[in-house]
């Protein structure tokens, strides 16, 4: 009796737990979504809204082991691409959001289609006042575990080349280390 009566406790335990664990207010996660998505169409419609979702002090992460930039430093670096009629073109397959209790803090990862093939980003979104802004952003190309060791031969023998052999075109305009503040 007391095993039937400690598993009925530890079963009533269990649902109330579960319970507490209550999803992400669907509201609230699809304005995060719709924000990330527009943020990701304003780039490949070129429109210079896109550098608004940035904080003023948020850091964008590029691909490029020299892509640091703070919001200007890409702007500035990005203009070329936001000439044309589309810079680039990101679309989410897979996005998994998070927030702070306060939901004034957001961090999501996502996997995208890209023009460089598949993607991983991920960032830190914040709630204000006047709406969310991006403070971190970090774009990383997935490379498939089967493939990894041939794309780590070439980026060694890349970066074994004298500085003059390597193509400049890639190189940001202001790709240097943010102080912190």
């Amino acid at each position: 009796m007391k095993k039937f009566i400690l598993t009925l406790l530890l079963l009533a335990v269990s649902v109330g737990a579960q319970a507490q664990s209550v999803p992400l207010d669907t509201a609230y996660r699809k304005q995060i979504n719709a924000f990330i998505d527009e943020w990701h169409d304003d780039a490949a419609h070129a429109r210079m809204a896109y550098f608004d979702k940035i904080a003023p002090n948020g850091i964008y992460i590029g691909t490029d082991k020299t892509e640091l930039w703070n919001r200007e430093q890409f702007k500035a670096w990005a203009k070329r691409f936001f000439d044309r009629k589309s810079a680039w073109s990101f679309k989410a397959t897979k996005r998994n959001v998070y927030m702070s209790a306060d939901k004034k803090f957001i961090w999501f990862d996502e996997l995208l289609d890209t023009q460089m093939g598949p993607c991983q980003a991920s960032g830190v979104i914040r709630k204000t006042d006047k709406g969310f802004e991006i403070e971190h952003y970090q774009l990383s190309i997935a490379v498939p575990n089967e493939v990894a060791d041939q794309v780590t031969k070439l980026v060694k023998e890349f970066e074994s080349r004298p500085a003059q052999a390597k193509p400049a075109e890639g190189k940001p305009a202001a790709a240097k280390t943010v102080p912190k503040g």
